[in-house]
């Protein structure tokens, strides 16, 4: 198998596609074979892929507290729930009481709120005119 057309895996600069510059001198970035130019390409893709690493280290863990909320709201809505219904049959038992108290008292009830509530308009009247 002929390796003619294949990038050597000792070249760096040739399988990053990077070429040295053309210039005569030789820079300390770039030596002539172009490894000292791949080396601080790796070593800036070592440094993106770090910071790379703590994001999602970081999402991670934001996936995570997102996870344990979800949770500890769902079993409160549950909680929350469960003391609704309770509530409601407490409620309904006291609306089934009091309809069965009102019935048996007759409308003897309805002329005792129609007196407070003229009792209170009175008050009201005299104190709006006494200020």
């Amino acid at each position: 198998m002929s390796q003619r057309g294949t990038p050597s895996l000792h070249n760096r600069s040739s399988l990053l596609g990077v070429t040295p510059p053309a210039s005569g001198r030789s820079s300390p970035l770039y030596e002539p074979s172009g490894h000292r130019f791949a080396d601080d390409l790796e070593g800036q893709n070592d440094e993106q892929l770090d910071g790379l690493s703590a994001k999602v280290k970081l999402l991670k863990d934001i996936t995570i507290g997102i996870g344990n909320e979800v949770r500890e709201s769902t079993k409160q809505l549950s909680e929350m729930n469960d003391a609704f219904a309770e509530t409601s049959g407490i409620l309904g038992g006291t609306f089934r009481r009091m309809n069965n108290m009102a019935a048996r008292q007759g409308c003897r009830w309805l002329w005792y709120i129609v007196f407070l509530v003229i009792v209170f308009w009175f008050f009201i009247v005299v104190w709006w005119f006494r200020r």
